[in-house]
């Protein structure tokens, strides 16, 4: 029971703004679990992250209202667990009740075991009454904006890209070229017993094991990192010896790809506008290995006057990252439709800003984590008409990346790919 207090404690700092990965790893650095442990907690934690709009309905379909955080986070779980994992149901209640009385006596938790009995009876009831009355975004658990966007621009396939946003993510891990190779990973791998679930270049997909802990990744031999995010990186095609522009780089994994590309040899200027994140940023180059970095706090919109112009500029832009929920599922609950507006205007700004400091036969890459069209393809069809003197450049997408291209040369990695984010990326050159 005493998890599941550290469960609530995780929760209450996720809806006071703390990321969830962060929160987790803070949790799981802090005190000592068994492997179980650990997995019980990361299924829970962002299971009811994932469900929230539907388990707050059922909350609410029980009880007027919930005055108090920690017994709104009891009920998540508890809920959560019912109708999500095959638990016991009674056992669950039994926990609910007890930590409940533990914490604010007897008549609560006679509440508590009334409300968990009442939604074990009648979730399914409830479920079949959402589908009747064209609910189907509580279901799935989506502001309804988002769900009837999705479903607009995508009337055949909204809700296999509805699920996809939602599905558990798996460690991936890219080996460092710089310090390592893909033989001598593979090699630890083998001896370790952890199974290769999917390869994209030098990323791979893994089903189990405890790499975070190894000396591999404390040396910087190997990084987390998602293969979408990596061949943004990849494909601007940097090269040994020249001047690149990474515009918003922390925590500095893009920026590792081009300096790897580089073999370490040119000049890279790694940007972001917070102090603690350039910090980041240093701190992973030195672990990998990387000494052509400059770290600098400067606003991406302003490139101008930092002075320098650029062979290559890669724009991984801030984005609503709604194709990274898997990941970040409290992503989806923390912007809403003005939001995007206000972050199409930032995109837009800074790709213009890159454009001025891009050298005559320079190429630059622009990607995000999401899937919403106003931030991808609008704002790659408003690039190429605000700027005439540039033109699209062929991207180089591996043949197991699931995926499609778009009239402006852009590439989204959509629903139909099982492992990798939903990334969007597109490239161009300055002509003149």
């Amino acid at each position: 029971m005493a998890i599941k207090n550290d469960i609530i404690a995780l929760l209450q700092e996720v809806e006071q703004g703390k990321y969830s990965n962060i929160a987790l790893n803070e949790l799981f650095h802090k005190k000592s679990f068994q492997k179980g442990e650990k997995n019980f907690i990361t299924e829970v934690f962002y299971g009811v992250i994932r469900n929230k709009i539907y388990l707050d309905y059922m909350i609410l379909q029980k009880v007027k209202e919930v005055k108090k955080d920690w017994l709104q986070q009891l009920f998540r779980l508890s809920f959560y667990q019912i109708r999500f994992m095959e638990s016991d149901d009674k056992g669950v209640i039994w926990e609910g009740v007890e930590l409940a009385k533990k914490k604010y006596g007897i008549s609560v938790g006679r509440f508590v075991n009334a409300v968990l009995r009442n939604f074990q009876r009648t979730f399914l009831e409830e479920e079949e009454n959402l589908i009747k009355v064209e609910k189907e975004e509580i279901l799935l658990s989506y502001p309804k904006w988002f769900f009837q966007q999705i479903k607009k621009e995508n009337p055949i396939h909204y809700l296999e890209i509805l699920k996809s946003l939602k599905r558990t993510p798996m460690l991936s891990m890219r080996v460092n070229l710089l310090k390592y190779s893909c033989e001598e990973f593979e090699e630890y791998l083998a001896r370790e017993e952890i199974n290769i679930v999917k390869k994209v270049e030098t990323v791979y997909y893994l089903k189990a094991g405890n790499i975070l802990s190894s000396s591999e990744f404390q040396e910087g031999k190997i990084i987390v990192q998602d293969a979408a995010s990596y061949l943004a990186a990849k494909n601007l095609g940097a090269k040994a010896g020249e001047i690149v522009l990474d515009t918003c780089s922390a925590p500095g994994g893009k920026t590792s790809v081009l300096a790897e590309e580089m073999k370490n040899e040119g000049q890279i200027l790694s940007l972001d506008i917070h102090t603690h994140k350039i910090k980041l940023i240093q701190e992973n180059c030195k672990k990998m290995g990387i000494t052509i970095v400059q770290a600098v706090k400067l606003d991406a919109r302003h490139l101008s006057l930092q002075g320098k112009k650029f062979d290559r500029i890669l724009v991984d832009a801030p984005c609503s990252g709604y194709g990274v929920l898997a990941k970040k599922p409290e992503g989806l609950y923390t912007k809403k439709q003005e939001n995007i507006r206000e972050l199409v205007t930032l995109q837009r700004e800074i790709l213009a800003s890159a454009a001025e400091v891009l050298k005559v036969g320079g190429e630059m890459v622009y990607s995000t984590c999401t899937i919403l069209p106003q931030e991808n393809q609008e704002n790659a069809a408003w690039f190429l008409e605000t700027h005439p003197n540039f033109e699209s450049v062929k991207l180089r997408i591996p043949e197991n990346v699931a995926g499609s291209y778009d009239a402006w040369g852009g590439f989204s990695i959509d629903y139909q790919e099982e492992v990798l984010d939903s990334f969007y990326m597109v490239k161009w050159k300055r002509l003149s």
